[in-house]
């Protein structure tokens, strides 16, 4: 005799039997599936967290400075005139040396930065060019006035647009022989001069081949 269903009050019949057996199955399988999908998902997790614990931990080496000297060295072989090479006090870093183009002038430009200060210095050694690099530069930025720094005149820029002229709030020019000298960036005007002052030997020596 069939299995007494007390709802039913009776057997149930073989049908009945056969559908409370395969209801019982999907049950049980849809069942293990979720605790399949949990497992999978709680072992993912754990393995995230093992990666993430073994990746070092620390501050990142610092990337090592151009050599401006070498540098400096090479371009001015190719030039067959010296390239500038700055000789700054202990305290400054360059971030960056290279030769770049802006509307059809090369130049070969540094940028600097100074030990406890903010901002940053360019020293440009604008390659057979002369003002209108300047002005190209500096966003049409008029000059200022005028300093000497160890025999050099240099014009003074002091963009009233620091945004139109690339964030500059401060720069230094004077010509170099077949070259324009230009130094600028966001830094203090006494930065800027001990910059100007590094490469005074090598302004001078560029002068002298016009």
């Amino acid at each position: 005799m069939g299995r007494v269903v007390a709802e039913l009050g009776r057997p149930e019949t073989p049908e009945e039997t056969a559908a409370r057996k395969a209801e019982s199955s999907r049950r049980y399988r849809s069942s293990k599936t979720f605790r399949n999908l949990l497992a999978a998902l709680l072992v993912t997790v754990a393995v995230v967290l093992v990666v993430i614990a073994a990746v070092p931990r620390g501050t990142p080496a610092p990337r090592p400075e151009p050599d401006v000297p070498a540098l400096a060295a090479d371009l001015s072989d190719d030039l067959g005139r010296p390239a500038l090479s700055p000789q700054l006090p202990d305290g400054w870093r360059v971030n960056q040396a290279a030769t770049e183009g802006q509307g059809g002038i090369e130049a070969w430009t540094m940028v600097y930065v100074r030990s406890g200060e903010s901002g940053f210095v360019r020293v440009a050694q604008g390659l057979d060019t002369g003002e209108e690099w300047v002005a190209q530069v500096l966003g049409g930025a008029p000059r200022t006035d005028s300093i000497e720094i160890d025999g050099i005149a240099w014009d003074v820029y002091e963009p009233s647009d620091p945004e139109r002229a690339g964030n500059i709030t401060y720069a230094l020019s004077t010509p170099a022989g077949p070259d324009q000298v230009l130094i600028y960036g966001d830094a203090s005007p006494e930065t800027t001069a001990i910059a100007a002052a590094s490469v005074t030997a090598q302004v001078k020596e560029l002068r002298e081949i016009s």
